[in-house]
């Protein structure tokens, strides 16, 4: 017989209990998108199980009759967005609400076709067998919605770039290939004269601005085309509609620096005053708000995120919006990067590894840190030095993933201890390694009965 075998036989038996009932007044949710089933305890009411119109009063009527009914914890599925009214009017009304993830319900099999999916619910809910999924608090909700917002506008305004360009291209105005960005200073001033009639390329060259890497004369000749009216036509309004995009870019950041004073600062900024650092003093990125958002944030957690290698303002803005500043919902930040999809996910059977891999996600925090990991990849700091050994052993995306997994874990015991982020630097992370290598080098010589001797310089 195996060592294995032997070892799961004399493993200590476990004495299982049956499934017994935990949330004694707990209700089970369907929603759709005309009518919501409810389904309550049967010994409540006569009729325990209830369907409601989606309309605002009977989400009311709904909650009263759940109030009616002594239920204090109320099950649901994370249906579309179908789930928010519902969610928010039985929240204030005081109830636990757990937002349930489909695939979790699914999982647990049972004879779900003889009833309906809100009994289903409800008797899940009743043994303990749902988990809500995380959703950080009311003030947080309110500043994550604006946050996504403000990405869905920059993607908006992003297609109407593309459609610039393809008008360009389309009258032969090579302006892409001698500017690095056409909605620059130099780019978008020569495209409104381009709008306005202006033809002549040397006259139009001649906006260019000082810090352009490209000369008056390069500039002249990139912009020597076919200028046909259907075209023109097709700029003007791609330039109109980039601008009407960047008008309401700037009306979202002034909703979100509203928000932003409306939190209760975690810090006195001026009896600990937020430090400059080289990170700082870097001309802002050009999506960027035009408030101090560095400041904001240092004033909402109480530490400084953007100290920390590869992650500016609005990355830790996109971070903070969808994980909030309470670890508390993660017990350890191992919890916190599985959750975020960023640690390995092993099939196990029988004993053995099947797979070893990361789960699919949409989390945008997920992918603000993988941002963060490409942006620390050349640099000469600890979190550069990690990302290229692993980028070595495993290849660029791993390195990816594991760099983003570190960061992930700095920032979670940063907001959880409330203390500054100080980068080691690239060669003390290396010293560090060397010692870690050679400490695995002389254990394995000394099982061997031998013994690393350094050669003489």
């Amino acid at each position: 017989m195996s060592k294995t075998r032997k070892k799961a036989l004399t493993k200590k038996m476990v004495k299982l209990d049956s499934l017994k009932q935990i949330n004694l007044n707990a209700a089970g949710l369907d929603i759709g998108a005309s009518e919501i089933w409810a389904c309550v305890p049967e010994d409540r009411t006569e009729t325990p199980v209830r369907a409601f119109p989606t309309f605002t009063t009977d989400l009311y009527a709904l909650a009263n009759w759940l109030a009616e009914c002594g239920v204090k914890s109320v099950a649901m599925e994370s249906t579309g967005v179908y789930w928010i009214p519902i969610y928010e009017i039985l929240e204030a009304r005081g109830l636990e609400v757990y937002l349930v993830n489909a695939r979790h319900i699914k999982n647990v099999s049972g004879k779900k076709t003889d009833v309906l999916d809100c009994q289903w619910i409800q008797q899940l809910h009743t043994y303990g067998l749902l988990h809500g999924s995380f959703r950080p608090a009311e003030d947080l909700c309110a500043l994550r919605a604006y946050v996504r917002h403000r990405d869905n506008l920059l993607r908006y305004r992003a297609a109407h770039i593309q459609h610039m360009q393809k008008a360009l291209q389309q009258m032969n105005v090579q302006l892409t290939n001698v500017l690095s960005d056409i909605t620059g200073v130099t780019g978008m001033t020569i495209i409104r004269a381009v709008v306005a009639g202006e033809r002549d390329p040397i006259r139009l060259a001649q906006f260019r601005n000082a810090r352009c890497a490209s000369s008056e004369e390069e500039i002249a000749k990139a912009l020597t085309g076919n200028y046909r009216a259907e075209h023109l036509f097709a700029l003007k309004q791609a330039v109109e509609l980039y601008d009407f995009y960047t008008q309401q870019i700037q009306a979202c950041d002034t909703e979100i620096e509203r928000t932003y004073t409306a939190f209760k600062p975690v810090v006195d900024i001026e009896a600990q005053p937020l430090e400059e650092t080289v990170k700082s003093k870097r001309r802002k990125p050009k999506n960027a708000p035009a408030y101090d958002l560095r400041t904001y944030l240092y004033q909402l957690t109480g530490v400084d995120l953007t100290r920390v290698d590869g992650l500016d303002a609005v990355l830790v803005q996109d971070i903070l919006s969808e994980i909030g500043v309470d670890m508390g919902p993660w017990r350890t930040d191992k919890h916190f990067t599985s959750w975020l999809r960023l640690a390995p996910h092993n099939d196990i059977s029988g004993g053995k590894v099947l797979r070893t891999k990361t789960g699919k996600t949409t989390s945008r925090a997920a992918r603000a840190f993988r941002l963060a990991a490409q942006a620390v990849s050349k640099t000469n700091t600890a979190l550069g030095a990690f990302y290229r050994r692993m980028r070595a052993i495993h290849g660029g995306p791993k390195a990816i993933v594991a760099t983003a997994n570190k960061i992930a874990r700095i920032v979670y015991h940063l907001i959880k201890d409330h203390k500054e982020y100080v980068d080691p630097g690239a060669a003390y992370y290396e010293e560090k390694y060397r010692d870690r290598a050679l400490a695995n080098l002389k254990r394995k010589a000394a099982k061997f009965g031998m013994q690393v001797v350094p050669i003489p310089a």
